[in-house]
């Protein structure tokens, strides 16, 4: 860790060429009243408009401002990850580019760091901007995380947070492939406390998180910190399997003890369709778990950097190209 930099800001940007400026200016000057030393993490996740160019750009002349350039669209959970293993703070933050989470709360979070709590994390309490069923959906996928989860993993809340430096080394430890960033810093402890805000509306651009990708992220989330879907598919499958029984019973009982012909051949078709479908459904969550253990034990990276821009050296380097532009 460097004594020179007291607070990180990890910002992960994914096409954001359209906000990307005033994202830089409104960060910059929150930064700027703490009074003390920081760094400004931009973190560019395979973008393909020019934002990672501006942010080099910045660079340049902005000492305090970094790009950690990855190869390619790793996802956002991991574009967090590779932020946090670049991070020098005493104080680590994490921010999304697109301003709906107000970089004005960070003094806030700060302010609570001081005051002795190692996790500081953003509670939503309203959500501007979005459609009734993002909202819904959104609010619906904390509810069943929660359930379904063995640790308390707080709902209405994402990725915006202040975490202290023992808590970003802990989280540096865990090895998982399919990351879920939020429910990591809940299993990990240490004293943590929320900050309500309302979220604004997106500045500028398109959700980085359609439908899809909201799926897989909820998938992460329960897959990595509870087996509670497979407990639940035994149960339903233990009492699908004795209402089948209790129904074969009737129907030998029908067979052998009435002269009644033994009707229902609709019924049976749709129970064999119900309990055909039970098992397809089964198997797709076995196969969730299945596929995430093959992905571990692949152990390939994360990520890869193909750059990192920023700092003393990167302002050298272009001092030295400038120089040279001018003879």
């Amino acid at each position: 860790m460097s004594i020179n930099v007291r607070y990180s800001i990890i910002i992960p940007m994914y096409n954001e060429e359209a906000v990307i400026q005033e994202t830089y200016r409104r960060i910059k000057k929150v930064m700027g009243t703490t009074g003390e030393p920081y760094e400004l993490l931009f973190v560019n996740d395979g973008s393909t408009d020019n934002c990672a160019a501006m942010i080099e750009e910045y660079s340049y002349w902005d000492e305090s401002v970094k790009l950690i350039d990855l190869s390619r669209n790793f996802g956002h959970q991991v574009a967090i990850t590779a932020g946090m293993d670049y991070a020098l703070g005493d104080a680590v933050v994490i921010i999304d580019a697109d301003l709906q989470d107000p970089p004005e709360l960070i003094l806030n979070m700060i302010e609570e760091w001081k005051n002795g709590y190692e996790v500081v994390y953003a509670k939503r309490i309203k959500r501007n901007g979005e459609s009734l069923f993002k909202k819904w959906t959104a609010s619906a996928f904390y509810r069943v995380l929660q359930y379904s989860t063995d640790i308390s993993i707080p709902v209405d809340t994402g990725d915006f947070r202040l975490i202290d430096r023992k808590v970003c080394e802990q989280l540096k430890r865990l090895p998982e492939k399919n990351r879920f960033v939020r429910g990591l810093v809940s299993w990990v402890g240490f004293r943590q406390k929320a900050l309500e805000y309302e979220r604004d509306e997106r500045l500028a651009g398109e959700t980085k998180y359609p439908l899809k990708r909201m799926i897989k992220l909820s998938l992460d989330g329960i897959t990595s910190f509870s087996y509670k879907p497979l407990k639940l598919a035994g149960y339903l499958g233990a009492l699908l399997s004795a209402s089948g029984f209790l129904y074969l019973m009737y129907v030998l009982y029908l067979a052998i003890f009435t002269d009644a012909a033994v009707k229902g051949w609709a019924s049976m078709i749709g129970i064999s369709l119900t309990f055909n479908g039970f098992v397809l459904i089964m198997l797709g969550i076995l196969g969730e778990y299945v596929g995430r253990i093959y992905d571990e034990t692949k152990g390939r990276p994360l990520y890869i950097v193909q750059g990192f821009y920023g700092g003393k050296q990167q302002q050298t380097v272009q001092e030295h190209r400038v120089a040279h532009l001018n003879k």
